[in-house]
């Protein structure tokens, strides 16, 4: 698996489903790869190191996109965006966790598919792409070859059901019970997608299963804690 870095990338966005991963050793070979080889600066200071800058990168089986505050310049990159077009575009598997989707289908990566975001940013993503179908209520998307997430910490609960769907559910509840990780295993699960702007007509989708209770919010199995809000980018 190979994970794109760029200055201002959201630290678990990466480091939750590496994490997951890593917990299914010998599995799974993660590499980093960022603008040049050597250390890039996530959006809270701390430095992940990239073992190859982009031009350099090797052929990916699974490409990870994190999000985070530096994908607001991205978008705009055009020569970034080519890149992630020629390179990601051969891998067998492209995900993205948060704000990721966007750099995703502002190279056109999502064209053609369902995807979701981060609600804090819902608004903003879904202006990218030329055919996406963005999906407000989700934890995650599954569409094909792609794999999105909504914001920061669903980017886990993706991770253990894309092991899930590699390995076996098997060893996606060992990976989850060895981070002592509640995971949400609904996708359409998502108590922050009332915090994302109401969806134009013809841009965007929901879960077809409201909850009847009225809330808004679909339905949490009593076990554990519910996640607060995070801000999101």
């Amino acid at each position: 698996m190979s994970v794109v870095l760029f200055d201002g990338f959201e630290l678990l966005d990466v480091f939750g489903p590496v994490e997951l991963f890593g917990m299914v050793p010998g599995k799974v070979d993660v590499e980093f790869v960022g603008p040049q080889a050597g250390a890039v600066a996530s959006g809270q200071g701390a430095q992940a190191i990239a073992t190859s800058g982009y031009a350099a990168a090797a052929p990916a089986d699974i490409v990870l996109v994190p999000g985070g505050r530096g994908t607001r310049r991205l978008v705009a990159d055009g020569r970034f965006l080519s890149w992630l077009r020629g390179w990601a575009g051969s891998a067998s598997l492209v995900t993205s966790v948060c704000t990721g989707s966007a750099l995703l289908a502002a190279a056109g990566l999502l064209d053609g598919y369902d995807a979701t975001s981060n609600k804090r940013a819902f608004d903003w993503v879904r202006t990218h792409g030329e055919d996406v179908r963005w999906i407000r209520r989700a934890r995650w998307v599954e569409d094909r070859d792609r794999w999105t997430s909504s914001g920061v910490a669903a980017g886990m609960d993706m991770a253990v059901a894309l092991l899930g769907r590699l390995f076996g559910d098997a060893v996606a509840r060992e990976a989850a019970s060895r981070a002592e990780l509640d995971v949400h295993g609904d996708p359409s699960w998502d108590p922050f997608a009332q915090t994302a702007d109401p969806p134009p007509p013809g841009r965007t989708g929901d879960s077809p299963a409201e909850p009847a209770d009225g809330s808004g919010l679909p339905a949490r199995p009593a076990t554990g804690a519910r996640a607060t809000s995070h801000p999101g980018f």
